[in-house]
C-alpha cells in the first residue's frame, strides 16, 4: 500500500471513530471555497454517512472511495459518520449554520425539507451531462425529485424481507411458508420445539423491522400515507389495525425470541448464523455474513407472507432505493469542488462501482448487469433472484423513508412494541399518528 493510500486511511479512519456533533461541523467546514484545494494540490471533498465507522459497517461504500482516489488522485475524500440518529441531528444542526459536509446521506423526507430551505444542490444538469439519469430506473429519478428538480441519487438499493434457514424447516417436518397463515403454523410447531422462527432484536436497533415495514405496504400504506400526512386521513385506520393484529398474532404463536427487546440486531444475526432461529429479518446488506457462515448452504430469501385480508398488492418485494445521497448547495459555487464532486458521481454509478457493490453483497442501483459467482455468491444470488421475479412488483419507498425521523420511529417503536407486547394494536397506531400530529 503506497504512503498516500496509508495516509488516506487513517484519515478517514479518524473521521469516522471521532465525529459528534461538533466535529461534524469541523468535517463540513473542509467544504468551504478557500479550504477545497490542499498544500499538495489535491481537492478534498467530504462524505458523511449513517455509521460510526463506515470501513467495517459499510464495506461497499468505503471500496469505492478507495477505487475512486486510486482513479483520481487529485482528490481526497474525507469519510465521516455517525449511528442514523445522531448522523440526522447533526446534519439538521449543520444545515441551520450553513455548514452541511459536500456530500451525505440523509433521509428523503429531511432531505426535502433542506431543499426546501435551499441547502441542497440541483444534480440534474450534472447527472444529465454525465448520462447517469437515463441508467437508474425512473421511479427512483422521480422519488428524489420536487418540482423537476433532483436533489438526490440512491445511496444503495434497499431490498429486504426475510433470509430463511431451510433446513431449520426441513428438520422440523416443514415448507417454507408463502402465505401469513402458513407463517404462523411454522411458528406455532418451532415455538414447540424451541426454536424461534424470526430472529429480531430491538435493543439499540429499533429500526430493524424491515420485514413488517413492507407489511405496510400489503396493508394499503402506498395509497394511504398521502392522505395520512396532509389530515385527510388517519394511521390510526382500520386496515393498520388489522395488520398490528397480525403481528400480535404471530408474537402469540412463538415466533420470536423471548430476549428480543435486550437482544441487539447484530445479536439477532448471530442468533440466524449460530442456526438458532429459522429466519432474519433483514436486507441483502447480510448477505456477505451469511455466505461466510455454516448456514449459507441452506440459506434463501423471501420476500415475506400474503395477506388474504391485505389491502392492494400483495405479490410485492421490498426493492427500492434507500435514502439519498445529496449535495450541499455550496458545492456548485467553487468550480474545483464541483469538478472533484462530479467525478465522484461519475465514477458511484459507473460500471466498475457497481461491481463493487455487487463484490460487497450489495445489487447494482444502475441498470448494470453484475457479475456473480453463482458458488461464492449463492446467498446474495437468491435475493437478486427473487427482486428480478417478473412476478413481484416493488413500492416505490420503504414506508419509513416517507416520513420524518420522528414519525418513523414512532412506526419502529409501535412494531417492538406490538412484538414485546408493551402496545395493543390500537395503541400502536395511535404511537404514530401522535408522531403524525405532532408534526
Amino acid at each position: 500500500m503506497s504512503a498516500r493510500s496509508l495516509a488516506g486511511r487513517r484519515r478517514r479512519r479518524l473521521a469516522g471513530s471521532l465525529l459528534s456533533v461538533s466535529s461534524l461541523v469541523v468535517l463540513a467546514a473542509c467544504s468551504n471555497a478557500s479550504d477545497a484545494q490542499t498544500e499538495d494540490g489535491k481537492t478534498t471533498i467530504t462524505l458523511s454517512m449513517q455509521s460510526a465507522d463506515v470501513e467495517t459497517a459499510d464495506p461497499a461504500t468505503w471500496a469505492i472511495v478507495e477505487a475512486f482516489e486510486k482513479a483520481h488522485p487529485d482528490v481526497d475524500v474525507e469519510v465521516g459518520g455517525q449511528p442514523v440518529a445522531e448522523h440526522l441531528q447533526s446534519l439538521s444542526i449543520a444545515a441551520q449554520s450553513d455548514t452541511l459536509p459536500d456530500i451525505f446521506w440523509v433521509y428523503k423526507a429531511t432531505a426535502e425539507d433542506m431543499l426546501e430551505a435551499g441547502k441542497l444542490m440541483n444534480l440534474e444538469p450534472t447527472l444529465e451531462e454525465l448520462g447517469v439519469l437515463e441508467r437508474l430506473p425512473e421511479s427512483t429519478v422521480s422519488n428524489f425529485t420536487v418540482d423537476d428538480t433532483v436533489y438526490g441519487v440512491p445511496y444503495q438499493a434497499l431490498l429486504t424481507g426475510l433470509w430463511v434457514n431451510t433446513k431449520i424447516l426441513a428438520d422440523n417436518g416443514l415448507e417454507q411458508p408463502t402465505t401469513f397463515d402458513e407463517l404462523v403454523e411454522v411458528a406455532r410447531a418451532l415455538d414447540e420445539n424451541g426454536i424461534v422462527t424470526i430472529s429480531n432484536g430491538a435493543s439499540q436497533s429499533a429500526f430493524s423491522v424491515w420485514s413488517f415495514l413492507v407489511w405496510l405496504n400489503r396493508f394499503g400504506y402506498e395509497d394511504k400515507i398521502e392522505g395520512i400526512l396532509d389530515g385527510s386521513e388517519s394511521f390510526d385506520n382500520p386496515d393498520f389495525v388489522r395488520m398490528y393484529e397480525r403481528i400480535a398474532e404471530l408474537r402469540d404463536a412463538g415466533a420470536f425470541a423471548s430476549n428480543v427487546s435486550t437482544q441487539t440486531y447484530p445479536q439477532a444475526v448471530d442468533q440466524f448464523l449460530n442456526g438458532k432461529a429459522a429466519m432474519l429479518d433483514a436486507g441483502v446488506w447480510a448477505a456477505g455474513q451469511i455466505q461466510d457462515s455454516e448456514v449459507a448452504d441452506d440459506t434463501t430469501f423471501w420476500n415475506g407472507p400474503t395477506f388474504d385480508d391485505g389491502v392492494g398488492e400483495q405479490d410485492i418485494v421490498m426493492n427500492v432505493a434507500s435514502a439519498p445521497l445529496v449535495v450541499d448547495h455550496k458545492v456548485e459555487d467553487d468550480e474545483q469542488k464541483l469538478d472533484a464532486v462530479t467525478k465522484f458521481l461519475d465514477f458511484y454509478y459507473s460500471d466498475e462501482a457497481q461491481q463493487l457493490l455487487v463484490d460487497n453483497a450489495q445489487p447494482p442501483v444502475t441498470d448494470y448487469e453484475p457479475e456473480i459467482d453463482p458458488a461464492e455468491q449463492a446467498v446474495l444470488k437468491s435475493a437478486l433472484d427473487v427482486a428480478a421475479d417478473p412476478e413481484l412488483s416493488s413500492p416505490e419507498s420503504q414506508p419509513d423513508l416517507l416520513v420524518s425521523t420522528a414519525v418513523a420511529t414512532a412506526m419502529y417503536d409501535s412494531i417492538y412494541g406490538v412484538i414485546q407486547d408493551q402496545l395493543s394494536p390500537e395503541e400502536a397506531v395511535a404511537l404514530v399518528q401522535k408522531a403524525i400530529d405532532a408534526e
